[in-house]
Formats: C-alpha cells, structure tokens, sequence
C-alpha cells in the first residue's frame, strides 16, 4: 500500500486506516521529496518534473496527506462551506479513497471567509478562508511535491513559513550578524508587508510556478472565491486564502526573489542555503 497510482477502494477501511503502516508512508515521501530537492540542486528539471508526478499520485502521500489534515493540524475540526470534518477512523478512511479516486479530477470549492482576532491586537480581525476538507487534502498532497523544489531554490536566509525553520532561527540570525564590535552591520529593518495573503498577484504567482505538474490545480485554489456568511459568494481576483494548506507556501515563492529586487548580495562568507531536504525532518 506505499506507492502507487491504484484505486484506494478496495485495499482501504476503518480497521486498515488504524493497521497502516505510517514509518513506510513517511519514509517513501521522505525519499521523494529529497530526490526532488537534489535534482532541483543539479538543474535536472526533466527529473525534477516527473519526480513530482510521482508525487502527486503516490499513495502514501494521499494517505500522509488526510492524515496530517484530519488528525494532526489544529483546523480539524473547523470545516469549510460543506460542513465536513473527518474525526474517526471510518471517516479518515472514506476520505482518503476520494481524495486518491480524484486526483486528475477533483475540482476546488469556495472557501468559507471567517474573521478572527488580530495576535497582538484583540480589537483588530483578520480574514480567514477555510477550504472544505477535500480541498485541504488534496493541498496537502499538492504541498509535498511543490515545497521541496522551493526549498532548494529560496534565500539562505528566509525563516517564514519555511519546514524546520521558525522566528528563533532568524533571531539567532540577526544576533551573529550584529554582535561584536567589529560587525558590519548594526541596524535591523522592521517592515511590514499589509494584507501579504490577500494581495498575491496571481499571475505573477502562476508564472514563478512554471511547469510544475499541480500548477493548473493551484490556479483553480486561485480563482475558486469566497463564500462568506451573510455576504454570499464572493470570486478571488488576487490572493491565496489565509487558512488555506497551501497558502503559506504560495506566499513564499509569490515572494522569492525579494531580496535580489531589493538589491540584497550574499559575499563568499555568507551561509550556503541548507544542503539537504529540511522538511524531511518536520
């Protein structure tokens, strides 16, 4: 059951969901996304491409896929537009057989727009749009072979919404840049990019994504719209939903690129981008 494009339907149920083997799954997407990572190193882009088509109809990653979305991330229990959420074994399963039965076919829905609480100021909300589950399942299959292409390509030193990379990591960054009396540099820019997820120009986006076998479904998220309580329907000239199983990632690489626009040059002492798959690890 590791790897494979077959109809899940038949080999897949509640008491197999509970007997999977998940070390097999997780190594076999392990494998996959460094061998995507170091092709992408190499310039192999005829590889880098048919390993993600490998990906994207691997039966471990649909597997690992529903698992993170329904039993791991902190939105499980927070459903979309349809009102489905997938807490039991029975229901983890079903998902999973529809999610790999649909993988050349599924078609996105709207997100369900909801407004939360600002961190840092309870008086201020910001806009969250939640995609049915099917949608954040096949997200997160999508994910897996996009991330490691991309985790080869950004800056040395981008931390945001980056696998195995987080806020202390940018501050021990700073402070072995800054300390010292004979650093070079002593200053820090604190800047802000206002509403970055709702701003993403979608085909600049659409454009940095190349050839990558999932792009056609990532521009169906794009323009699937909104649908908010009260408002109705809603559709999505720019943006990727914040709240969204992909979104984070689609900012970075709307972003890549940043630091050489803003004239940004790393000299031979500057720290070489990560040599390996770092995602593996999360």
């Amino acid at each position: 059951m590791v790897n494979g494009p077959e109809d899940l339907t038949h080999v897949l149920d509640a008491d197999r969901w509970d007997a999977i083997d998940w070390r097999a799954c997780e190594e076999e997407v392990r494998r996959l996304r460094s061998r995507i990572f170091k092709a992408v190193q190499e310039q192999d882009w005829p590889t880098v491409r048919n390993l993600q088509k490998l990906m994207l109809r691997s039966r471990s990653n649909t597997l690992l896929s529903v698992r993170q979305v329904t039993q791991r991330n902190a939105g499980r229990r927070t459903a979309g537009i349809d009102g489905e959420v997938a807490l039991t074994s029975a229901a983890r399963a079903d998902v999973a057989v529809r999610v790999h039965s649909t993988i050349r076919t599924w078609k996105p829905r709207a997100v369900k727009r909801v407004h939360i609480p600002k961190a840092g100021d309870r008086k201020k909300l910001r806009p969250l749009g939640i995609p049915v589950l099917m949608d954040r399942c096949h997200q997160a299959r999508v994910r897996n072979a996009l991330e490691p292409e991309w985790e080869a390509r950004f800056e040395p030193r981008s931390y945001g919404f980056r696998p195995g990379r987080g806020c202390h990591d940018a501050i021990e960054a700073i402070f072995n840049t800054c300390r010292g009396r004979s650093a070079k540099r002593v200053w820090v820019l604190d800047a802000d990019l206002a509403a970055a997820f709702d701003r993403i120009d979608h085909s600049h986006l659409l454009s940095m994504l190349g050839g990558f076998p999932g792009r056609g479904l990532i521009a169906d998220w794009l323009k699937a719209g909104v649908f908010e309580p009260g408002k109705g329907f809603a559709p999505t000239e720019e943006g990727t939903p914040q709240g969204g199983v992909i979104s984070p990632l689609l900012l970075n690489v709307a972003l890549h690129g940043l630091e050489e626009a803003a004239g940004v040059r790393y000299g031979p002492s500057a720290p070489m981008p990560v040599r390996r798959d770092r995602a593996a690890r999360s």
